[in-house]
């Protein structure tokens, strides 16, 4: 009986979130064939469907698209914990078009001032031209600004501890790498932050102390 409860809770909450759940099983997919691919064929094709600025400048569509279909590194089960923590709490709050809205517009619009920051760096010779076919693939800027996003989901006052949390696990990579992902990162976060709009009508913030004032008594 008790793990039959906990799997209906589990199947509960699958189901209650099922864009992000569907999204996992097609980075499964994935996943499984880019670990069959010859190594030489695997950096083509994942090159082919890259955010980098040939990509973004041949087919953004298709760059866009594909890229947010790949895993970077290819470790797919720290994914699911990912996904459960953020993607599907965001998602059975906002609602699946809300949450996908907040996916997209991190997604699209951090690669677009990524890479926009690339083509700066190569402009002004800070970066090699071959920069341009730098492999940029994955789902990290959609989980960055979902992550900014859910700042609404948490009361005053610990809203404010999250927010200060956040930005330091986008901020320092920023200040001590300095990367164009790092940039990226950081400017999905902010789009998080920016979406507030998105939250409206979507019921009463969480309360940990509620919870924790709960289980004290």
């Amino acid at each position: 009986m008790w793990m039959g409860g906990r799997l209906d809770r589990v199947v509960r909450y699958v189901r209650g979130a099922p864009g992000t759940y569907v999204w996992l099983a097609l980075l499964f997919v994935t996943t499984v064939a880019v670990r069959h691919m010859s190594p030489g064929f695997e950096r083509e094709f994942l090159l082919e469907r890259s955010t980098n600025i040939q990509g973004l400048s041949e087919n953004p569509a298709r760059a866009l698209v594909a890229s947010a279909l790949l895993i970077d590194g290819g470790r797919w089960l720290p994914q699911v914990f990912l996904y459960s923590v953020f993607h599907a709490p965001a998602e059975r709050w906002l609602g699946t078009v809300r949450w996908l809205v907040v996916c997209v517009t991190a997604h699209v619009l951090a690669s677009l001032v990524s890479e926009s920051a690339v083509l700066v760096a190569m402009w002004d010779g800070r970066a090699p031209a071959s920069t341009a076919d730098t492999l940029d693939i994955g789902v990290s800027y959609a989980l960055a600004g979902v992550v900014g996003v859910l700042v609404y989901r948490i009361a005053r006052p610990w809203r404010y501890g999250y927010v200060v949390a956040v930005l330091l696990v986008y901020g320092v990579p920023l200040v001590v790498g300095r990367t164009f992902t790092d940039v990226g990162h950081f400017v999905a976060l902010l789009i998080g932050f920016a979406c507030h709009p998105v939250t409206r009508g979507r019921g009463e913030a969480w309360d940990p102390g509620e919870v924790f004032a709960a289980r004290r008594g």
